[in-house]
């Protein structure tokens, strides 16, 4: 393709990344502050072990598509893009140290100072959202005296690459995500992936600095969720990996993307009483599952969370729509939405709240019971439309994801904040009289 790149850090991503993207036919030169690094890619040799790295590097070195050096300005010039992955080492505080991706970025800005062709810088490494727009951007700008957008492009492209079998994951993504403020620098970093089978999305920088955190968070919750299930199943005796082999062939909801959209606290006969149930279980067995019983500290945080941006606002009038801890059911029993009612009324507001599918001739049995001790009052306070809900409200919380709740953006009069809880308010930002409490 004859297009050049430069890839700055040849240790584990970048070794890689520079060989695989030579793979793909880039002319790649490879930077590095160690000369012993780059001796060793000159040489034909990989920086690290790992399976079919220094095949692969000793291939595209004797084909001439991957060189190294440490000379900064002659990498720069020989290119068009310059991926950045060196490395961000954890300090003792947990903040990462990002003293060498400051470090590089005055260096490539220093060299694209006098290059009139427009340059892409391309971050690889991990980092936080906000450090391309607070680090990366302001050391480009501050040592090539050129301005981000129309003179360079930054862009955010984390990697996904398992140490074991990088090669393979580089050639087969579940997909690739290229994070960028502008049109020209999305093509022209998605341009490096038209060989790749995987669908690339081109999203906001600050989404893609912050999906490998998210992507490893998920990760570590897993591998501890399996380890306290484990603990638990040898307490009493049974097959640990009989219960997950079996837990992980659901596919409709554990294994897949079900309960992974951010919204409010979970609730209903089933999630809280079954965790209160494991954990109480494993106490009495003086097994100690911090996970577990974290998750349900966080359902709790989340609902008092609400209540206290409620009482912030200095509102006294509420209206509440949806009541059940889901749409299409009457099920009130363990509804985080009747805990948050019940807060914010015993705090004196003033509650109005409509529901369509809680009716109080037809709510009986043990959801009719919970009614009756958790909040007795709430046919006092329940209203037979929306309308009656919003004439009087100052505040509005949407309570579940009940289809008519998305026509309320239309039925506003000014002055009257939201708190969306499901986002109702498809794609909307938080802001301007609208709080999505997770966005």
């Amino acid at each position: 393709m004859g297009i050049g790149v430069s890839v700055f850090g040849l240790g584990y991503v970048g070794c890689v990344s520079a060989a695989c993207f030579a793979k793909e036919e880039f002319d790649v030169i490879g930077v590095d502050v160690s000369p012993g690094k780059v001796k060793r890619i000159n040489d034909g040799q990989a920086t690290i072990l790992e399976a079919g790295i220094q095949e692969l590097v000793e291939e595209m070195v004797a084909a001439g598509r991957l060189r190294a050096t440490t000379d900064v300005r002659d990498a720069v010039r020989t290119s068009a893009i310059s991926l950045v992955c060196v490395g961000t080492p954890s300090r003792s505080n947990g903040s990462i140290d990002l003293q060498y991706i400051e470090r590089v970025c005055e260096q490539i800005g220093a060299a694209i100072k006098d290059k009139a062709e427009r340059h892409v810088v391309v971050i690889r490494s991990t980092v936080l959202p906000g450090t391309i727009h607070d680090v990366v951007v302001p050391a480009l700008e501050r040592t090539s005296g050129k301005r981000y957008g129309p003179d360079f492009g930054v862009a955010s492209n984390p990697e996904f690459l398992r140490e074991g079998s990088s090669v393979r994951d580089f050639h087969e993504p579940p997909f690739t995500l290229i994070g960028a403020d502008h049109d020209e620098t999305h093509q022209a970093v998605a341009a490096l992936y038209t060989g790749i089978d995987a669908p690339v999305h081109l999203v906001a920088v600050r989404v893609a600095e912050t999906i490998k955190y998210a992507c490893n968070a998920f990760h570590g919750v897993k591998v501890a969720f399996a380890n306290e299930i484990g603990l638990f199943c040898k307490a009493l005796g049974v097959d640990s990996h009989e219960v997950m082999r079996l837990f992980c062939e659901d596919r409709k909801l554990n294994i897949s993307p079900a309960y992974l959209r951010p919204g409010f606290a979970f609730g209903g006969s089933c999630l809280p009483k079954d965790l209160r149930a494991i954990t109480y279980r494993a106490r009495q067995l003086d097994v100690d599952l911090p996970l577990l019983s974290g998750t349900l500290e966080s359902n709790t945080r989340l609902i008092a969370r609400v209540a206290d941006s409620v009482l912030s606002s200095g509102a006294r009038r509420v209206g509440i729509l949806g009541v059940t801890f889901k749409a299409g059911t009457d099920d009130l029993r363990e509804s985080p939405m009747i805990t948050l009612a019940e807060r914010l009324h015993g705090r004196g507001l003033q509650l109005a709240i409509y529901d369509r599918d809680v009716q109080e001739a037809n709510v009986v049995g043990a959801n009719r019971e919970y009614v009756e001790r958790e909040i007795p009052h709430l046919w006092s306070l329940m209203r037979p439309d929306m309308a009656s809900v919003l004439a009087d409200a100052e505040v509005i919380i949407i309570g579940n994801g009940t289809r008519a709740f998305r026509d309320v953006e239309g039925m506003l009069r000014p002055g009257q904040r939201v708190v969306d809880l499901v986002r109702a308010f498809a794609n909307r930002a938080s802001g301007d009289g609208y709080d999505g409490i997770a966005w």
